[in-house]
């Protein structure tokens, strides 16, 4: 008598389950690289949001330190930082005490994962200048 059986033999299993390892072994650190880089879009978003209101305090006032009407100055200014949206980046500003008025530097430094590991590049830490140079340049692209 023969009995008609039905299902997955073992090898047939593994060999399923080797399939589905590799396909995760290339996918996900594809999907971490499509991750960071959708936060880097936030960090840069709100780099050019600041810079803007920074330009418009210098428009008004000939001055991007103005800490009477310039707002978004007096968040930053004596080591203030600004967390943006999902807060994975911190964003300080610096300029030299000789052109406090005229200069600064933005800075996105990224504080928490995934973001602490996107070294490639040097994209944990995105600048912008107030002539509006951007560094490392590949990471705003």
């Amino acid at each position: 008598m023969k009995k008609n059986t039905h299902g997955f033999t073992l090898i047939e299993l593994m060999i399923a389950v080797v399939i589905v390892g590799v396909l995760v072994a290339i996918a996900y650190p594809s999907y971490l690289s499509s991750v960071r880089k959708s936060n880097r879009a936030e960090a840069k978003a709100e780099l050019m949001s600041l810079s803007q209101r920074l330009q418009r305090c210098y428009t008004s006032y000939t001055r991007f330190n103005d800490e009477t009407n310039c707002a978004v100055y007096k968040d930053l200014k004596d080591g203030g930082v600004i967390t943006p949206g999902t807060g994975f980046y911190k964003i300080t500003i610096s300029h030299t005490a000789s052109s406090e008025a005229t200069t600064y530097s933005l800075k996105a430094t990224a504080i928490k994962s995934p973001q602490t590991e996107d070294t490639e590049g040097g994209c944990n830490e995105l600048t912008l200048e107030h002539t509006g140079a951007k560094a490392p340049e590949e990471c705003w692209k």
